[in-house]
């Protein structure tokens, strides 16, 4: 590349990993996320709060704290890119976003349409040399409803280029920017070998689900994220002995409920669902967002509608079973 032309770069951290690419986790001891011994280590057991839905125990306090400090290890990362640009002179007329791919990587976090599995950090600087959008002030924060999808327009407005018709994609950014989103919609199927068809709408304050599919939700069978994720063997074991109560035992029940409905702003970890709610604003919010839903699934041809067949085993399951085998605890 010539000296300060025009680029477009994309530059991943994977701090906040764990090896879920290692097959053979399984039968270690414990699975070491990436660059983990490079981590400021600010988090520990004794100083964190894990979420309440999670029991109170020295694994999980454990688990946490390695969690927020690979966050901490990851702002490090990124210091070093930001530093290459101010060295290189570019800081002041490159615009940088920052965000996620996922939401947060725990146990109820990525892979579930929970805020936690869903809602990711944004934040844009927008460089010196070049007039500020309207959108954009220093220090402030935007509440409007986001979704990763539109990313990829407001990059091709600032860089001038003309949106592809039909993109779903919307900018947000600048004078020709298009109406602020009043919903983001998500969806789970198949993850690895387990299968649950799971929708969900978020407007600004408050998140529907819809499981679709019958039998457990988070309890469900996932045999790589049974080692990856260290606190839920342990709350399976934990409930085995009849020690696993409220918010957990909750998380771990045999039957999922077919709809949730949680308000952000007054129960940000999403425990207390309130579609049997009798308040009016709780029942006019749950038809609202039903119906919102619903109009998705129609406009956009939701293939989840049909279930795979039976007979499918894909060559990554059969990978799967040959390097996991059964579980223990999941033996009959």
């Amino acid at each position: 590349m010539k000296s300060h032309q025009p680029f477009f770069a994309v530059v991943n951290s994977h701090d906040v990993e764990y090896d879920i690419y290692d097959r053979q986790s399984a039968r270690k001891e414990r699975v070491e996320w990436v660059g983990e011994r490079e981590h400021p280590q600010i988090a520990t057991p004794d100083n964190v709060k894990p979420p309440p839905y999670y029991p109170d125990h020295p694994i999980v306090r454990q688990e946490w704290a390695r969690y927020l400090n690979s966050v901490s290890g990851m702002d490090r990362r990124i210091g070093w890119v930001l530093e290459r640009l101010r060295a290189d002179g570019l800081y002041d007329d490159t615009v940088i976003i920052f965000f996620a791919d996922n939401g947060r990587l725990e146990a109820r976090g990525i892979h579930w349409c929970y805020d936690s599995g869903l809602h990711v950090p944004m934040i844009i600087h927008w460089p010196g040399n070049f007039p500020a959008r309207r959108q954009v002030k220093t220090g402030a924060v935007n509440d409007q409803v986001v979704s990763l999808l539109d990313i990829t327009a407001t990059t091709l407005a600032i860089a001038g280029v003309q949106r592809p018709p039909l993109m779903q994609s919307r900018n947000f950014l600048g004078a020709q920017a298009d109406p602020p989103r009043r919903y983001a919609f998500s969806a789970r199927d198949r993850i690895d070998e387990t299968v649950q068809r799971i929708r969900s709408v978020r407007d600004a304050r408050w998140r529907y689900i819809r499981n679709f599919t019958p039998g457990p939700t988070f309890a469900s069978l996932n045999r790589y994220k049974e080692k990856c994720f260290l606190t839920i063997p342990l709350m399976r074991e934990l409930q085995a002995q009849g020690k696993l109560t409220g918010l957990p035992a909750d998380l771990m029940a045999l039957h999922g409920p077919g709809e949730e409905l949680y308000d952000i702003a007054t129960d940000p970890h999403e425990t207390r669902n309130l579609v049997d709610s009798d308040q009016p604003e709780h029942h006019e919010v749950l038809q609202r967002l039903r119906t919102a839903l619903e109009v998705w699934i129609v406009e956009t041809g939701d293939r989840g509608q049909w279930p795979e067949p039976p007979d499918v085993v894909t060559p990554f399951e059969k990978e799967m079973h040959d390097w996991f085998g059964t579980p223990h605890w999941y033996r009959r």
